[in-house]
């Protein structure tokens, strides 16, 4: 059986993030033969095309992680009716410099929890802007605006109520596949 490696962002730096631990959720649901390693955003100094020539050792080892893995998923909040700056600094590095874009191509997929109700809508609508500048071979579908509630959602990743757990399995099958069907046609 065929492994692939599939690389994480966590849109938020906040040491009690929801997406946190909906990313966990999605690990324990995801086909066994998916492997994840995050891919830490937090210690990136602010992207400035004066670093083109010279990157430095956080950013370089970003596009070292992202080069490793066959597919990205994006597990990101909504801040401000878009995504952190954070994440949106962390693209900006491995998109840079110019010819050298980290993204081209990759199979990836967007997902995000919030309290409300729309759950990310409009952060994952900018995201998806983004990364089809960046060339990202996005999965379109299903989509998945996830409604966060400790009841739910357990620290450790575990999913209590069982449609939820349901759903997010059913959407790391389909990213499983999609991935598969992207580096079919556009190897890594």
């Amino acid at each position: 059986m065929t492994t692939y490696q599939v690389g994480y962002f966590v849109g938020s730096l906040s040491s009690t993030s929801i997406n946190r631990i909906l990313s966990k959720a999605l690990i324990r649901l995801a086909p066994p033969d998916l492997e994840f390693v995050e891919l830490a955003i937090k210690d990136l100094p602010l992207y400035s095309p004066d670093y083109d020539a010279s990157y430095p050792p956080e950013a370089a080892a970003l596009k070292a992680a992202i080069a490793d893995v066959d597919a990205i998923l994006f597990v990101t909040p909504e801040y401000n009716r878009s995504i952190p700056g954070a994440l949106k600094n962390a693209i900006d590095w491995a998109s840079r410099p110019w010819g050298q874009n980290s993204f081209n191509h990759i199979p990836a997929a967007v997902i995000g929890a919030s309290p409300g109700l729309i759950g990310t809508a409009l952060g994952q609508q900018s995201l998806r802007g983004v990364l089809s500048f960046c060339n990202a071979r996005q999965m379109t579908s299903p989509e998945a605006y996830i409604q966060f509630s400790h009841e739910v959602f357990l620290p450790d990743g575990e999913v209590t109520r069982e449609s939820t757990a349901e759903f997010l399995a059913s959407f790391m099958a389909e990213f499983r596949d999609h991935l598969v069907r992207v580096l079919t046609v556009l190897p890594r």
